[in-house]
């Protein structure tokens, strides 16, 4: 019985690719990989495709599908016996050899692909979490680092102003989440003490007006030097009182915990965290990789050279002399420290 169905020898491109279910653009990046040799091509020089190109096309549309990298699927096939007649019959004894090979390259691929599929579940499992944290504490305060946004957790609703979390993202960055939780401990006592609020305040506007017009050796610059010195002391002695300093040891025995020392950071990190701090001398303790941090955060050099800060030079001198009262109030303390005299 004769039938008027005969099959094509050869296909040009776009049917292969409708068959496949890909387009011709992406089977050219196949070939231009090596992943599929180049065909015969017709008289008008257009490429054509037999069988066993269809074959090879089905099997790679199957492994992109499954996740695998293409120059994973290059290399899987390089060692295989997927490869057309030549790898048949004509390959002789060296053929199971090779198809050993093969399927070892393939085991590799996929134990890697495995480990990688792991490592996304756990990225989505950290982004649903900052999902339910941004639905239950604010889509802002959420998108803090859970260790962060944790320590805010209970302040009364408004407390918290768009610049302390501006505040707190920076410090996130430069010293990791536990430098900006243990920062949030100053935007606590800030929201709970509506009189320190308010002298906050005052204070930052007196530098905000330390603008261009003011020169570097105007009085005001000491004066409101001066200010910022008295009034981070004064906040100081407040977490100090309000037994946040035991909180800040259970945070960093917590994160020493999660993230054991010598364990490696995430891949997008940058480079160790410095442990300077700024004016108030808390922003930054112990958050860096000495830590077992889970991000290795850019160290303050990095920050200080790529994070811009509007600041006249007359409001950065004004920082200046009152990181110096701190210093010079710190050595102070520690040369007439009991500890350092043990037989007055």
């Amino acid at each position: 019985m004769s039938t008027s169905f005969i099959p094509p020898r050869q296909v040009a491109i776009g049917d292969a690719a409708s068959f496949v279910g890909t387009t011709p653009r992406a089977i050219r990046h196949y070939h231009s990989l090596g992943l599929l040799p180049e065909p015969e091509r017709d008289g008008g020089g257009r490429r054509r495709y037999d069988y066993d190109d269809m074959i090879r096309l089905l099997w790679i549309r199957k492994m992109t599908d499954a996740g695998i990298a293409l120059g994973d699927i290059r290399d899987a096939f390089a060692g295989s016996s997927v490869d057309g007649p030549a790898a048949h019959g004509a390959a002789g004894a060296g053929a199971p050899d090779r198809a050993a090979a093969g399927q070892g390259d393939v085991a590799d691929v996929l134990e890697q692909l495995e480990a990688t599929l792991e490592a996304k579940e756990a990225e989505l499992q950290r982004q649903r979490a900052a999902v339910r944290r941004m639905r239950a504490l604010g889509s802002r305060t959420g998108l803090l680092d859970e260790f962060v946004s944790r320590r805010l957790t209970g302040l009364p609703e408004g407390s918290l102003r768009q610049d302390d979390l501006d505040a707190l993202l920076v410090t996130e960055r430069i010293f990791g989440p536990l430098g900006a939780a243990v920062q949030a401990g100053r935007f606590v006592a800030l929201a709970t003490r509506p009189e320190l609020r308010a002298e906050s305040d005052r204070v930052d506007a007196a530098e905000a007006a330390l603008d261009d017009t003011v020169a570097v050796d105007d009085p005001r610059v000491a004066e409101v030097a001066a200010e910022r010195h008295a009034f981070e002391e004064v906040l100081l002695a407040v977490i100090e009182e309000s037994g946040q300093d035991s909180e800040d040891d259970a945070l960093v025995a917590a994160w020493d915990e999660l993230h054991p020392e010598g364990a490696d950071p995430e891949p997008d990190t940058d480079t160790d965290t410095d442990t300077d701090t700024g004016a108030g001398g808390r922003a930054g303790s112990g958050s860096g990789s000495g830590s077992g941090g889970r991000r290795r955060s850019r160290s303050l050099a990095d920050a200080v050279g790529l994070m811009p800060y509007d600041f006249s030079p007359a409001r950065a001198r004004c920082l200046e002399l009152s990181l110096e009262l701190s210093l010079a109030d710190a050595v102070d303390e520690s040369s007439t420290s009991p500890e350092l005299h043990p037989g007055g």
